[in-house]
């Protein structure tokens, strides 16, 4: 389902949209990639058997990560390329300054707003890439 052309917080929670953490989204895009056969961390050679592998078991195990290793052993760019697991799309609280998920919102704004227009409230979608 296209989600992105909900607009209402209310339209959003009747869609079946559920939030997730960013753990659940890495792990369920992980897994939808390597169903499809698709190659998750391109232009990394090298360690094909050793360090990718014991990554993508820390992903859908849901681990916590830290990367450590000397200058040139691709720290970066495995942590740049995890970016690609996340959706591309969230829904924000429309017109908060920090991008406010409308499920669990922390700033004024979006708390009042949320409390004054309820379901009414506008939500728009934050492009993550």
């Amino acid at each position: 389902m296209d989600y992105t052309k909900i607009t209402t917080f209310g339209a959003l929670k009747t869609s079946g949209y559920k939030p997730k953490t960013i753990k659940e989204e890495l792990r369920q895009n992980l897994i939808t990639k390597i169903k499809a056969g698709e190659t998750v961390f391109n232009g990394v050679y090298g360690y094909e058997d050793t360090v990718i592998p014991e990554l993508e078991r820390a992903i859908l195990s849901k681990h916590n990560i830290n990367f450590l290793g000397l200058r040139g052993q691709a720290k970066t760019r495995l942590a740049r390329l995890m970016v690609n697991l996340l959706d591309e799309y969230v829904p924000v609280v429309q017109g908060s300054e920090i991008n406010d998920d409308p499920f669990n919102p922390i700033s004024r704004y979006a708390l009042e707003l949320l409390q004054e227009k309820g379901d009414e409230t506008p939500i728009s979608w934050l492009r993550q890439m």
